[in-house]
């Protein structure tokens, strides 16, 4: 399978090419600065390229069989559409080229899915970015294409362990975070499985 990474110098992004292209995907990765992937893979290659970019962003999904994001706001806590600005960029370059694949990358909170006090306070610290992901998720929906969103609880940076739990209403119970590398261990997975087409899953360990 040729899959490109967007977001593929993030925490989850890195993790997916270096995965992907160790599982035997030919990977494309997709990035402003390709110095800050320090990996090199015979399966890989790298397309220098701005997200908000449409023309380059279409040109970079030529060829591919599904699209994986990672992307992230530039704008923290702050209100923005930049999630939903690169995701439209990203549906578009899939329709004009006939690309029907996508796991994007969102967080867990989007469908206000988290309970209890902790819950409620983590959506509202974080109502702006969940908010833009919700958009951009909704983009993705509206336009029948056949994707996984994503929704990671607390991303940490510690070793992969393979012990995560996935859940299809809600998030795991009784954990509030999951290593970056669990992630794109579960982005590969899903590209493969079929079962996974069409669903939102909740991650954590």
């Amino acid at each position: 399978m040729k899959i490109v990474v967007f977001g593929a110098t993030g925490g989850v992004g890195k993790e997916v090419v270096k995965q992907a292209a160790e599982d035997g995907f030919e990977v494309t990765a997709f990035l402003r600065t390709p110095a800050k992937l320090e990996f090199e893979h015979a399966n890989l290659q790298v397309i220098q390229g701005d997200a908000f970019n449409p023309s380059e962003v279409a040109a970079a999904i030529a060829g591919h069989d599904a699209v994986v994001s990672c992307l992230g706001s530039s704008k923290g806590m702050k209100k923005s559409t930049e999630l939903q600005d690169m995701t439209k960029n990203i549906v578009a370059g899939m329709e004009a080229n006939g690309v029907k694949r996508i796991v994007y990358t969102a967080s867990a909170g989007i469908h206000k899915e988290l309970t209890g006090v902790s819950g409620k306070l983590m959506m509202t610290m974080l109502k702006n970015a969940l908010a833009d992901h919700g958009a951009a998720v909704e983009e993705i929906r509206s336009h029948g294409l056949v994707y996984t969103i994503v929704r990671p609880m607390g991303l940490t940076n510690g070793a992969f362990t393979g012990n995560y739990r996935e859940a299809t209403e809600g998030v795991p119970e009784k954990s509030m975070s999951i290593p970056r590398a669990d992630v794109a261990y579960f982005i590969v997975k899903a590209l493969k499985d079929a079962r996974y087409e069409n669903s939102s899953i909740g991650l954590a360990t």
